[in-house]
């Protein structure tokens, strides 16, 4: 840092050479990632809120209004509407807290000394964070045909460790929904806290369902389902970072709570402790702006624009991975590695990224991919070698 400033002018003139050097989501070529272009209803709601602080809320009674409202549209989205929760960071917060629910809760129950949780091989990373940060060991379900959560390696892999078992409702990685519903029967059966990652699918299976999209059960409809994690910065179109964490009952919360002294709340259960409320205020103009009726727009846009994605790699020499379940779409190829066919994109302007599980190029048809971005991509992909 130097002893003295530069000019407001010099300042902005550095920032755009910064800017230059990144990529939009906007041009299209951004393939390989859940985010997308904020909404500018959303950008102009966040910019009106960003010295509110909802970890003092005392001082933001407004900003907590708006959490509270946000949290009970989320849960109506999602089957209950009393539900309770936070708007957050992103999905590997809301699956931290989550996990540190479970763990707390299964704690005050019983003593542990060495707690497990379960979850698909096709689980989000954030769940080793989560196991590393709160000593619990993380054992790995495997898939079936369909790369869902295969319920008889749950099953076997329970112990009276188990403090959380975890699906997924729109997988990182292909997309995939997990027996949701099976794994709530399950944990109802042995008093096991289920968790549902929804960071992907949250904002768009229920509205692809009003669409006349068939889609199983994955929220709190299912009486086993504790908690539940939706990002509005994915398909919400909210500015990034934007998170949500959902629990189905207030002892949840209270599970993990720890003392606030000197603030205007007495006690507090996020992991962080100064949060924005710029990103409630965002997700809540969204969801009041676009209504039901524009996010199934969105929604079934994206899985039109995946169709002609998933027809065009059909077409190809390129053979598909598995068909889509929601706008992920996944292929390989039996000449070339998919580290290849990804360099070779990228010399072509292309951001794509690669799949674990299995081995494969992987596309997320977000709304800011349009058609003409994907028939312009088939074009190059058809060309390479």
């Amino acid at each position: 840092m130097e002893n003295k400033g530069i000019s407001h002018e010099e300042v902005l003139q550095s920032l755009k050479k910064f800017k230059k050097l990144d990529m939009t989501h906007k041009s299209g070529r951004i393939l390989g990632s859940m985010c997308t272009c904020p909404h500018p209803v959303g950008v102009e709601a966040y910019k009106m809120f960003l010295e509110s602080n909802l970890g003092d809320p005392g001082l933001f009674k407004g900003t907590q209004m708006m959490e509270d409202e946000v949290i009970a549209m989320l849960g109506e989205l999602l089957g209950k509407r009393d539900v309770l929760g936070h708007i957050i960071t992103g999905g590997t917060e809301a699956n931290i807290m989550a996990m540190r629910a479970a763990r707390n809760l299964a704690q005050q129950k019983k003593h542990i000394e060495k707690p497990e949780v379960i979850v698909p091989t096709s689980a989000h990373f954030s769940f080793k964070k989560a196991a590393d940060m709160l000593c619990l060991k993380l054992r790995e379900a495997e898939l079936d045909g369909n790369y869902r959560m295969k319920m008889g390696s749950v099953e076997e892999l329970i112990t009276e460790n188990t403090v959380a078992v975890v699906g997924v409702a729109g997988t990182t990685e292909l997309g995939k929904i997990d027996p949701i519903e099976e794994l709530s029967e399950l944990c109802l059966e042995k008093d096991i806290y289920l968790h549902v990652d929804a960071a992907f699918g949250g904002f768009s299976i229920p509205f692809l369902k009003e669409a006349g999209y068939d889609f199983p059960e994955f929220d709190f409809r299912l009486d086993g389902v504790s908690s539940i994690t939706i990002d509005p910065h994915k398909m919400g179109l909210a500015p990034i970072p934007t998170g949500g964490i959902l629990f189905r009952e207030k002892k949840y919360l209270e599970a993990m709570s720890v003392e606030t002294p000197y603030l205007t709340e007495d006690r507090q259960s996020t992991i962080v402790g100064t949060r924005t409320g710029a990103s409630t205020a965002a997700t809540w103009a969204l969801m009041k702006y676009m209504g039901r009726k524009g996010y199934t727009h969105v929604a079934r846009r994206c899985m039109e624009v995946t169709g002609i994605l998933a027809q065009g790699i059909r077409e190809s020499d390129f053979k598909l991975v598995t068909e889509p379940q929601l706008n992920v779409v996944a292929f390989k190829s039996d000449k070339m590695s998919s580290e290849d066919i990804s360099a070779k994109l990228k010399d072509k302007g292309w951001a794509v990224s690669i799949s674990s599980h299995p081995r494969a190029v992987r596309i997320i048809v977000m709304p800011h991919v349009k058609e003409e971005h994907v028939k312009s991509f088939l074009k190059d992909l058809k060309e390479l070698k």
